[in-house]
């Protein structure tokens, strides 16, 4: 009891000091305040003061990471890999039914990433009986790698994508896309010149001639070699600084495994499948770069047939990684979210010379027009329907003699291009070199550059099963709107056009693209 008087009469004691003692320390507060209230502050001190209560409180609020605005395909899916996490969930596979589009970006929640010193909020020592006021106290800056700036710069470059969506042309002294041909032609402008400013590729140097770093580009398969040799050969977007690298390109053809690996009509695809699986084995074991993004940030090309077979060698290398496909059929786990589709050009002589151009679309007497063998599952159908039964279908399994394919394909006004074993058909290509609006059969098909180009304005699509109504299908499009679609066809060639070195937009470029969209949509993170 003695105690406890004891304890009640110091406190009583020490009541007027401590009532001074407030009222000294409250009083600049309190002036501090009234000041502000003259000013007229978009925000009280003592409301700032409860954000930064509530921000100590939790301070996860305010490290939040930024919402990784992605670029707005149709899918509406983020595709996220987290390293740290290394889990098969961190690839979000939206449904195959639809090409990816590119669109203005969603918005975030927050503004973009910048590296500026955090404000925290730190208790203080202070005596229990005194008010307690929180300090505010700046971190030390913290050193960010390569790495980081890396994604910061790709942050960047979706929200300039983003206000290009909504935004007006930028000038350009090449070559301005415009028209109803792309689904956001200014986004995919911006976009250009974001992977122009700062996309970079590490091409790994590991394997031998002539399955790795080389390919054919004299044949159906051509996209292979003349893609291995201009992304090597490439100043502007190949580092040799893996560190820097946006992307990581695995340089192995597939028409050459065929040709050098596979035992011929075998149909044991175990000889390739292991020397991929080698290949990437090596790359993993001497570089950290597969194994922190499981190959999210990998990608390979291949025009062959086989190509989707090769990626199964590794299960990360068909799930994770992008695959540039000529044969980019989705009912056989093509992705467009994170899969390329990529043209089919038959470069029988390695130029271009001769086979580009054709006339106006008033000088075009036949309706539509197809010539070539009988395989796969669609062909045999169109011709058992059309085959010399309409003087306006000129559909042939053989050219007559003397008849030119190519003057065939500048006199039609729209050319038949059916899938033959693949869905993929270099006679898309063809049509789209001569002018002649390409009529693509089949089902299954994304086709190529579908995140930029709006084909149903340039050409016409027709599922297998509509076949025996294909010239009603035809005959219903007005001229009016077939010399809208002729027209269009000649403005977007350029994208399918291959040159020695490449020309800005050509079919090289936009392959490319196709690849910085993808890897837009990856986060890859440090693996602390």
């Amino acid at each position: 009891m003695v105690n406890a008087k004891t304890n009640c009469c110091s406190w009583r004691g020490s009541y007027s000091s401590s009532s001074v003692k407030l009222l000294s320390f409250m009083m600049p507060l309190l002036l501090f305040a009234g000041l502000i209230s003259v000013l007229g502050p978009k925000v009280s001190f003592w409301l700032a003061v409860e954000r930064l209560l509530s921000t100590s409180a939790n301070p996860s609020s305010s490290s939040q990471k930024p919402t990784q605005g992605v670029v707005d395909l149709s899918s509406s899916q983020v595709v996220a890999v987290d390293a740290l996490s290394k889990q098969d969930s961190a690839i979000s596979d939206p449904p195959l039914s639809s090409a990816p589009v590119i669109q203005p970006l969603q918005r975030s929640n927050k503004t973009e990433e910048t590296f500026n010193v955090d404000t925290e909020i730190r208790p203080t020592s202070a005596h229990l009986n005194e008010s307690y006021v929180p300090v505010v106290r700046q971190n030390k800056p913290r050193k960010y790698s390569i790495l980081d700036r890396t994604e910061a710069g790709l942050l960047h470059a979706r929200s300039a994508i983003r206000r290009a969506g909504n935004g007006n042309q930028t000038p350009d002294p090449d070559y301005v896309p415009i028209g109803p041909m792309y689904h956001n032609a200014n986004a995919f402008h911006r976009s250009y010149l974001e992977m122009e400013k700062q996309f970079k590729v590490f091409v790994y140097e590991e394997g031998e001639p002539p399955v790795f770093h080389n390919g054919p580009c004299k044949s159906i398969y051509a996209m292979e070699g003349n893609f291995i040799h201009a992304i090597q050969v490439n100043d502007q977007f190949r580092t040799r600084d893996p560190q820097k690298a946006h992307a990581f390109f695995l340089p192995y053809s597939v028409t050459m495994l065929v040709r050098f690996i596979y035992v011929r009509d075998s149909r044991d695809f175990g000889p390739i499948r292991k020397t991929v699986t080698d290949y990437i084995n090596i790359i993993a074991s001497r570089y950290p770069y597969w194994n922190r993004s499981l190959g999210a940030d990998h990608f390979t090309l291949a025009c062959h047939d086989w190509g989707p077979e090769t990626s199964f060698s590794i299960p990360y290398l068909h799930k994770n990684s992008i695959r540039a496909l000529c044969n980019a059929n989705t009912s056989e786990g093509f992705n467009p979210a994170k899969d390329v589709s990529i043209p089919e050009i038959n470069l029988q002589t390695g130029s271009l010379n001769g086979f580009t151009g054709g006339p106006s679309a008033s000088r075009r007497p036949i309706l539509a027009f197809f010539a070539g063998g009988v395989h796969g599952p669609v062909r045999p159908v169109l011709l058992d329907h059309w085959e010399d039964r309409d003087e306006d279908m000129k559909v042939h399994r053989y050219l007559p003699r003397g008849v030119s394919y190519y003057e065939m394909l500048r006199k039609s006004k729209y050319c038949l291009c059916p899938s033959g074993y693949e869905v993929a058909s270099p006679r898309v290509v063809e049509a789209i070199y001569t002018g002649c609006v390409p009529v693509l059969i089949s089902d299954h098909y994304v086709p190529p550059f579908s995140d930029v180009l709006n084909w149903k304005s340039f050409s016409v699509e027709v599922s297998v099963k509509e076949i025996p109504n294909l010239k009603n299908i035809l005959m219903s499009i007005s001229s009016r709107q077939y010399i809208r679609m002729q027209r269009r066809v000649g403005q977007i060639r350029r994208h399918f056009e291959l040159h020695y070195p490449p020309k800005r937009f050509d079919v090289f470029h936009m392959t490319l693209h196709s690849v910085w969209l993808r890897r837009l949509n990856i986060r890859v993170r440090h693996d602390h």
